[in-house]
């Protein structure tokens, strides 16, 4: 239920009716009307801008055309009692009293208040981190970013798949298996650990290296090549459980897992390439030198070349490297074929900040697979930088420093995590501060949610209700202050909060929102103790019946909003 929707459409099927008395001959479907809140020093319900629009559409100034508008507005739209004009013709629009009950009581009604019945078909591949290790706190972000736009599509009624895509084939899973092997060698043979280029010294190969050792004591693992593909099954399993335990414990779950060495197995890619080649988007033919880049060990090499300008990339890409073997470029390519046969209608990529480069190849590549059916839509998550005790911590996965999601979780709770990596729009980088997400101050936004959540609930446990429970509207009784009616109008915002980042997976704005109407609630129950007409209170019973009713429309949304966050509302605090 979406208040702005419907009385739009009221004021659209009002001017259709009215056009010729107002000579609007140019109507073009009327488009770019909307319904907005107003700025709050207005003290109005909704704001439209159709006298700007139509009568620069018509020719008619729109003051004058926004005189004609309210007039006719105020006579044939019920729903409405009174309607100021403002600026250079906005339409501000107060409801009337039997228009903002009907509107709170499809709200009350309404468990899912904010959703809208989408019911199409989302795979997201998220975090997808390569399989050497457990995952650190760059993966998290991207992480929980998926997880919650997976959240958030379902909310909305959309049938989701959540993917993980395992690189487990190349040469660094080659470098990650040595290690192992290494290890294994310097824990059972007493061989030190080679200072060896691209290996991986980090303290969890060594446990990887003990649990193979423990499972297999009397195999003879000291030639690596003999024991390589054992190695890396083993390995890569033990390695997966690391990150699947990560995910979990940050309250993460995937639907699907897809292998790449599957795609070398299934020999996707000679059939994806097959399949362009049929199209006449793959030919042999030769690249240019990067641009930008010293050309001196470029070899002017015969390769197959995806002609990804056709379909809006920069230049065009290879499928083979110098020695004819596939790219990464060309697996993926046969992975997201793949993807495209399971008929998806939409496909989202959660990529890492050092992606950015690949986003227009990988994309012209579902265009061609597709015949421009299925679009994807690739999303960055930037970096994240650490700060504990005002010193920034600095991770290096390779070299066995980094900063692990498990130790990000030793030292906050999921909660805080969840929250705060949405607390910045995904497209910019992210400073978290261990200090900062503990405070429970205003300043730590989850907590200032999460405490307005318990206060609500503390506020039903003295009076023994639980929430919806004696909410009987008799109009003429109720009169809400002005606290509660600026609650009620954030409250009317949150179908739009939820349109807007589903449109453009904006997820920052729904804790930005949360925050900002716990604000709201927070003012509303401190007033109380200024102004006893404000107190909620007294004797041991609620002052007035308006008090339920605001509490019960800002438990509904924050329930819904931290739902989609996957962050918890307890009760006590």
């Amino acid at each position: 239920m979406n208040i702005f929707e419907h009385h739009l459409s009221e004021i659209k099927k009002t001017i259709l009716s009215e056009k010729d008395s107002l000579k609007l001959n140019n109507l073009d479907n009327l488009k770019g009307i909307n319904l907005e809140i107003p700025p709050e020093q207005f003290n109005f319900d909704l704001s439209c801008n159709i006298a700007m629009v139509l009568g620069k559409k018509n020719k008619i100034n729109p003051k004058n055309l926004a005189l004609r508008l309210k007039d006719i507005f105020l006579e044939k739209i019920k729903n409405f009692s009174e309607i100021d004009i403002a600026g250079p013709g906005f339409l501000n629009i107060k409801l009337s009293k039997s228009a903002l009950f009907k509107n709170i009581n499809l709200i009350l009604k309404n468990d899912n208040y904010g959703s809208s019945n989408n019911n199409e078909t989302y795979n997201i591949e998220f975090v997808s981190a390569n399989p050497t290790g457990p995952m650190h706190v760059g993966h998290c972000r991207g992480a929980i970013y998926g997880d919650v736009l997976a959240n958030l599509l379902i909310f909305n009624g959309n049938i989701v798949t959540k993917e993980y895509y395992i690189n487990d084939y190349g040469g660094q899973i080659r470098n990650f298996v040595e290690s192992v092997h290494y290890r294994i060698i310097e824990i059972k043979y007493k061989k030190e650990f080679p200072k060896k280029e691209n290996l991986y010294p980090g303290s969890y190969i060594k446990d990887i290296a003990e649990k193979i050792i423990n499972m297999n004591k009397k195999s003879d693992f000291e030639d690596f090549e003999t024991n390589f593909e054992f190695l890396k099954k083993e390995s890569l399993k033990l390695s997966m459980e690391l990150i699947k335990k990560d995910l979990k414990l940050l309250g993460i779950s995937h639907d699907n897992f897809f292998s790449e060495t599957e795609i070398v197995s299934k020999d996707l890619v000679n059939k994806a390439v097959n399949k362009l080649k049929d199209k006449k988007f793959v030919e042999e033919g030769f690249l240019q030198p990067p641009k930008g880049e010293p050309n001196k060990d470029w070899k002017k090499i015969k390769r197959l070349i995806f002609k990804s300008t056709m379909f809006g990339d920069d230049s065009d890409r290879a499928l083979q490297k110098n020695d004819g073997s596939w790219t990464y470029f060309a697996n993926d390519v046969a992975y997201h074929m793949d993807k495209v046969n399971r008929n998806y209608k939409n496909l989202i990529n959660i990529l890492g900040a050092d992606h950015t480069g690949y986003i227009k190849r990988i994309t012209a590549a579902v265009s061609a697979l597709s015949e421009n059916r299925i679009k994807l839509n690739c999303k960055v998550c930037q970096l994240v930088k650490l700060f504990k005790n005002g010193e920034p911590f600095k991770m290096s996965k390779r070299a066995g420093e980094f900063i692990s999601a498990q130790d990000l979780l030793n030292e906050v709770e999921k909660d805080q995590i969840r929250f705060m990596m949405l607390n910045r729009s995904n497209d910019v980088e992210l400073d978290f501060d261990f200090d900062k997400v503990k405070e429970k101050t205003k300043d730590n936004p989850v907590f200032y949610v999460q405490y307005a959540y318990a206060r609500i609930n503390s506020l039903l446990r003295t009076l023994n209700l639980n929430l919806l429970e004696k909410l009987n509207f008799i109009e003429n009784n109720i009169n809400f202050n002005e606290i509660e009616i600026k609650i009620i109008r954030k409250i009317f915002e949150w179908p739009k909060i939820i349109e807007s980042a589903s449109r453009k997976f904006d997820l920052h704005k729904i804790p930005f929102y949360l925050y900002e109407l716990s604000t709201l609630f927070h003012a509303y129950w401190s007033k109380g103790n200024d102004d006893k007409d404000f107190k909620f209170i007294e004797n041991g019973e609620i002052r007035r019946k308006e008090i339920l009713t605001v509490i019960n429309l800002v438990a509904i949304v924050l329930q819904n909003g931290m739902g989609i966050l996957g962050v918890s509302l307890p009760k006590k605090m």
